[in-house]
């Protein structure tokens, strides 16, 4: 067995440090790296132990309007904050759409953004062909069973999808990452955080080696009283999405003033149905008017043996959702 060693930090500087060790990773509630190092997929040779650096475990009101959510913020807390539910209720209904409520209370918001890709290829090593876990190896998937996997965005290389529910609704809200890293501290427009597979599907985020998630920041909400997340999945709890989409609307006089849908268990990262968005905009909330628009979130979209059904399904969801966020019963 391999020796991991275990280390706890109380600021950010100490975890950058920390983190500068060959084959480090930073942990918070561990409920995907240590089932990821269980299944010998992930082989950290260092755990950096980041629940208690100063500043990462608190929800604060951003200047101007906004939320500022450390990243060590467990994934219930942030759920049933006060100003999350009156103010971002998406993304509220997201999280607790997401795992069992003993996960959401060990789960970081900053450890959801990380999760890895879900694929039966992926998690099992005894399967030898993945991309994913090892580089140049193929994709089991494409030819295999891939009920769950990608219609949009994948690759020749990798067709695994985010499983993240959390991840839809920031993708919705337009939320913006904070990191700190060797080079300094920056912020990733969360469209930018995730990685479509491309020819390196070894990496799912545009982090840097060393980086660290501090805290995401949400704008100023607009979406308080018109939003929904519809999760569609095989069982009623305690599953991954087959297809999710989080709306955020603004409506004036039955009309769509703005418009945000992001699509969940479609693709690589969450994906933002701007298509849709843009025929919408400007328009009223018509059945007719919603399905041509849905039908435009899955152009280009390319299914395999076992997950045709998701292009319709994606388009229904979209319907169903955006009419829910409207205000229909």
């Amino acid at each position: 067995m391999q020796t991991v060693t275990y280390e706890r930090t109380s600021d950010v500087d100490a975890a950058l440090s920390a983190g500068r060790q060959p084959d480090a990773a930073y942990i918070g509630g561990g409920t995907n790296l240590l089932d990821l190092m269980k299944g010998g997929v992930a082989a950290p040779r260092a755990l950096i132990d980041i629940n208690h650096v100063e500043g990462l475990n608190s929800i604060t009101e951003l200047p101007g309007g906004g939320l500022r959510i450390g990243a060590a913020v467990p994934n219930s807390d942030a759920a049933n904050h006060p100003m999350v539910r009156a103010h971002y209720p998406l993304l509220s209904q997201a999280i607790l759409a997401g795992a069992s409520a003993q996960l959401r209370n060990m789960a970081t918001m900053g450890g959801n953004l990380m999760q890895r890709t879900r694929c039966y290829y992926f998690y099992d090593t005894a399967f030898p062909h993945c991309n994913k876990r090892v580089p140049g190896s193929g994709c089991a998937a494409i030819e295999g069973n891939n009920r769950i996997h990608a219609i949009l965005g994948a690759s020749s290389q990798c067709i695994a999808t985010n499983p993240s529910d959390m991840n839809v609704a920031m993708a919705a809200l337009d939320a913006v990452i904070r990191v700190a890293g060797p080079q300094g501290e920056r912020t990733i427009p969360i469209e930018q955080f995730h990685r479509l597979p491309g020819e390196h599907p070894e990496r799912d985020t545009t982090l840097e080696p060393g980086e660290l998630i501090t805290a995401i920041d949400l704008p100023a909400p607009i979406f308080a009283e018109h939003a929904h997340y519809l999760k569609i999945r095989d069982r009623a709890s305690y599953a991954f999405a087959l297809v999710s989409v989080g709306v955020g609307l603004q409506i004036d006089n039955g009309t769509v003033q703005t418009i945000h849908i992001a699509l969940g268990g479609v693709a690589h990262k969450p994906w933002r149905a701007t298509a849709t968005e843009q025929m919408l905009t400007g328009k009223a909330l018509s059945t007719n008017a919603l399905r041509d628009a849905a039908a435009l979130a899955t152009q280009g979209a390319k299914a395999y043996s076992g997950n045709e059904f998701k292009i319709a399904l994606a388009q229904r969801a979209i319907v169903r959702a955006v009419s829910i966020a409207g205000g229909a019963a």
